[in-house]
This record gives C-alpha cells, sequence and structure tokens, in this order.
C-alpha cells in the first residue's frame, strides 16, 4: 500500500469520498482516540478503519493516493476492483441500504463519446436482462450517473464469488474427466437458454465460465452478444463498421470470416475449443501470429487431445471432434444437443459421486426453473419432482416417479413414445417425440406397419398363385401369337393361288389386246 498523503489529508479525503457518514466519522475518530490509535500516521488510520470494516483495502489504498471521488455509484458504493476489460471494469459493490453485494460493469468515462462503444454496453444490459437462467449471470440494474460532467454508466450484476474456468485449468489441471464436462455441460445448459432468447454470445471462452464455490457454472460477459433476427439496419456493429470478432483462440472458422452473419452453431464451436482447452490445458493452436491462428481454425485440424490426455474415453474424443466440425452443418445443430449428449456422458462415466452433486444441484434450482408440459384431455401435467436420473440403482422394485423438465438439468436419456400417424396410403413411418424434448428434438423414425402380416403358408400359397397365372397367361399368349400366325399363312396362300394363270391359256387382258389390235 503506498502512502502518499499526510493523515490529515487522509481523513478529509474520507469524510469526503461519502463512504462514510458525518455522525459515524465522529464516533470512529473517538474510538482510535481511546484505542490509542496514531491520528497523526495516515497508515495506522487506514487500517483501524479496515479492522472495523468500515473501509476495504481497495478504498484505503485510493484514498492514500488522494482519490475520493467515484466510490458512490447511485445507490451502491464500490468495494474493490474484480477485473478490467477492454471496454469496461468491474467492481464488487453492495446497495448502501440493502447491503447486498453484486458486481457492477462500469463504462470508462472516455468511451461514453463513442456511440459505438455506448450502444454496444446498453446492447448488453438488454441482452443479459432478458435471461433468468441458473447458468447465467443475472442483471438487476442498469443506470447513469453524472459526475464532474461526465455520465458514467453502468451495469449492476449478480455477484458470483468464485473462479472462472480458464483459472481453475491453470491452478487444477488436469482436472478430471467427469467435472469439467459437467462444466461444459452447464454452460451448454446456459448457451441453450440464450439461443432460445435469440442470442448469439460470440465470445464462448475459459473466463467466460464462471464457476461459483458450489459447482455451479455461470456464462457472463454477453458483450459481444446480438440478437440474430436482428436486420443488418439494427446491427451496430456494421452500422460503426467495426470488426468485432471475438477471441481468436476460440473462433469459430465462419465467425473469422463474417461475424454479422454467425448464427448459434459458431457458439458450440467455441464451446468446443474451450472443452479442448478444459482437456489439455491449451488452446487447439498455439503457434503463429493471430492471422495464422485464425488461418488454423479454417484449415487445419488441431492436435489431437490424445497427446495430452491418452487414456481419454473414445467417446468423449468424438463428442469434442464433433463439436470442433469445421462446417457448421457438421457439429450439433443446437446447444440443448450438447448438453444431452454430455449428460448422457455422464450417467454412463459419471459415478455415485456426480449423482450426488447433480442430485444437489436440482434440489437447489428444480423449484425455481421446473418447467411442466401443459395438461391434456388425455394426458394430465405431470408434478414437478428432483431429476429424474436420481432414481436408485436397484430399480426393479421402485415406482415409477412422475415425469418434470427441469430444463437446466434434464439429461437422462430421454423414453420415446410413438404417435399414431395419420391415415396415409402406403405409409411405413410415424413421428416419434421424445418426452420432455424440445421442437428441436423431434424426429421421424421407422415403425412397422398397421397392415396384418401374412403367415409364411400364406405368403408361399400367393407366391405359387402368382407363378401360376404368370404361367397361363405367357401359354395363351403364345397360342394366340401361332394362331394368328397360322391364319395369315393361310390368307396369302389363297390369295396367291387366285392370281397366278396356266402358262397355256392366254390372260383376259392379253385376248382383248388381240382383238383391239389385230391385222387390218
Amino acid at each position: 500500500m503506498s502512502l502518499k498523503l499526510t493523515a490529515a489529508s487522509f481523513l478529509a479525503g474520507v469524510k469526503q469520498s461519502g463512504l462514510v457518514d458525518a455522525n459515524r466519522f465522529d464516533a470512529l475518530l473517538d474510538d482510535f482516540q481511546r484505542s490509542n490509535i496514531n491520528l497523526s500516521d495516515s497508515a495506522a488510520l487506514a487500517q483501524a478503519f479496515i479492522a472495523r470494516k468500515v473501509l476495504t483495502e481497495w478504498q484505503c489504498e485510493k484514498l492514500l493516493q488522494g482519490r475520493h471521488k467515484g466510490f458512490i455509484l447511485g445507490r451502491y458504493r464500490l468495494l474493490s476492483l474484480l477485473g478490467t476489460g477492454e471496454m469496461s471494469a468491474v467492481y464488487l459493490a453492495e446497495h448502501i441500504m440493502m447491503e447486498r453485494r453484486c458486481a457492477i460493469k462500469v463504462l470508462p468515462a472516455n468511451k461514453v463519446q463513442d456511440t459505438s462503444y455506448l450502444g454496444r454496453f446498453h446492447r448488453e444490459a438488454r441482452a443479459v436482462a432478458s435471461l433468468n437462467h441458473p447458468n447465467i449471470v443475472k442483471a438487476f440494474d442498469v443506470d447513469k450517473q453524472t459526475e464532474g460532467g461526465s455520465d458514467i454508466h453502468f451495469l449492476v450484476m449478480e455477484y458470483v464469488q468464485g473462479k472462472n474456468l480458464g483459472k481453475t485449468v491453470l491452478e487444477r489441471s488436469p482436472l478430471g474427466y467427469v467435472e469439467l464436462v459437467d462444466y461444459i455441460r452447464q454452460g451448454a445448459d446456459g448457451l441453450h437458454h440464450a439461443h432460445e432468447a435469440g442470442l448469439v454470445h460470440r465470445d464462448i471462452k475459459p473466463e467466460n465460465l464462471l464457476i461459483d464455490q458450489t459447482g455451479v457454472v455461470k456464462l457472463l460477459d454477453l458483450g459481444l452478444a446480438r440478437f440474430f433476427n436482428a436486420s443488418d439496419e439494427e446491427s451496430l456493429t456494421i452500422k460503426h463498421d467495426e470488426k468485432v470478432l471475438g477471441t481468436a483462440d476460440f473462433l469459430a472458422p465462419e465467425q473469422a470470416i463474417d461475424s454479422h452473419k454467425v448464427d448459434l452453431r459458431a457458439d458450440i464451436y467455441s464451446l468446443g475449443c474451450t472443452l479442448y482447452y478444459a482437456l489439455t490445458g491449451h488452446p487447439p493452436f498455439t503457434d503463429g501470429s493471430l492471422v495464422q491462428r485464425l488461418l488454423a481454425h479454417q484449415t487445419r485440424r488441431p492436435p489431437s487431445i490424445k497427446y495430452d490426455r491418452p487414456d481419454i474415453p473414445e467417446d468423449l474424443l468424438a463428442i469434442v471432434e464433433k463439436m470442433m466440425a469445421k462446417k457448421p452443418g457438421d457439429r450439433y445443430q443446437t446447444a440443448a444437443d450438447v448438453a444431452e449428449t454430455l449428460g448422457r456422458w455422464l450417467v454412463e462415466h459419471g459415478g455415485t459421486e456426480w449423482r450426488e452433486s447433480h442430485a444437489a444441484l436440482v434440489a437447489k434450482y428444480a423449484g425455481l426453473h421446473a418447467v411442466s408440459r401443459p395438461a391434456t384431455a388425455s394426458t394430465p401435467a405431470p408434478a414437478p419432482i428432483a431429476s429424474p436420473l436420481l432414481k436408485p440403482v436397484s430399480q426393479d422394485a421402485a415406482p415409477a416417479p412422475s415425469r418434470a423438465e427441469v430444463r437446466p438439468l434434464e439429461i437422462e436419456p430421454p423414453r420415446v413414445e410413438p404417435v399414431s400417424p395419420k391415415p396415409a396410403r402406403d405409409s411405413a413411418k410415424a413421428t416419434v417425440i421424445a418426452k420432455g424434448a424440445t421442437d428441436a428434438g423431434r424426429r421421424t423414425i421407422p415403425v412397422r406397419s398397421s397392415q396384418p402380416v401374412p403367415t409364411v403358408v400364406q405368403q408361399r400359397q400367393w407366391d405359387w398363385e402368382k407363378t401360376l397365372a404368370i404361367g397361363l397367361l405367357s401359354l395363351g399368349t403364345i397360342v394366340v401369337i401361332m394362331i394368328g400366325v397360322w391364319l395369315f399363312g393361310a390368307n396369302q396362300g389363297a390369295m396367291t393361288a387366285t392370281n397366278t394363270a396356266p402358262a397355256n391359256v392366254p390372260s383376259t387382258q392379253t385376248t382383248e389386246r388381240s382383238d383391239n389390235n389385230g391385222p387390218q
């Protein structure tokens, strides 16, 4: 802690900061004096404020540097700096009256004049506010404050105490397969909710998957998200001709070419790269410049994960490779597909420990996020319950539980029920819908025809009758042809006999010519 102020200047800064009201300030000074604290030593005074939890270390550090402005934003008191980025700084704060802790993202004052940055900041606020999911950081408020003639814009969000996936991998690599797969599964659940709301994140990376102290993953930093159903005129990045791409090491091939026209499958590629990072401890491509790495995502296969994790299960390796397919059409088509596939893998490989942790998450969130299918005349609405994955291992004697959809946690391989097909001639297919599946989960599969299947004897009898009929028909055709040929030949013989005269009998034409042309 650098000390640059005298005790008097430090105390004056504390009063001007608004962090301590006047009555409490005077009471604290009396307390310091009774406690024999040196009131002429600014460092000792700072430690006394910290020990009594009146000020934080970060606040005292700034105050000792002579900075006493900017600690109060609207109804919130800033406590410490959590991190900084290209377009904002994030602070730990608390509501002055409610004393509820939160995270506040503040747009730097020098960026306010840039309408593009300000527009993108407001877009992030609207995007986060439109979402409500246990795997996405919640937004509470967005506001601005005028100070010294400048507007300070800020976004108030849920404070998540934990570490992001990038730091977790650096500190604890290699992570266990079950643990890291569950982190990515939760991230896919959050992404699916954002995609359903019409948002593409466009900046999925390990640093944007925040893991709280209970193991719940929170998706954050929607700063590059945009509504993918917005027109070109509504796109701020196009309007201001910007090169907003995301993070090169986790960027989908099509996003580097045109970041304005990507769809949700770009997020699936980036999430696959994040899973690759969690498995290996490094991005898919690490060599070369930024441009070379972007080109590698479009043209090269990443090094096999087996170089770093030779024991990786083959089915998990196949999942990663499909998520990172170069062509969007070759990837999983929705984040829900990714979550379901990873969930199936966890059911098979997770074991008892994972099931118990999953049970705790279900108990925590099922009441808030259970979504039951609407009741119909034939199918009543099911009652909300815990995850169907958590039934006993021995299920023979256990009663079948009622079913409910717990969206972020429903990963049991769904059972299917055939739906009666509409009457149609020569129809051999029917639609089968998985219980708990969305519209994207519907698929058409072949089913048996409803017509009765003939027995073997009936089939053989039918074949014999068909063969006999064909033979008789062929024989009749041959007979008809032969009769026709015989009749035709007889007719030709009769005509030849009639038109031919004997050699010693003059023809009628010759006789007549002789009569007409006789000697004179």
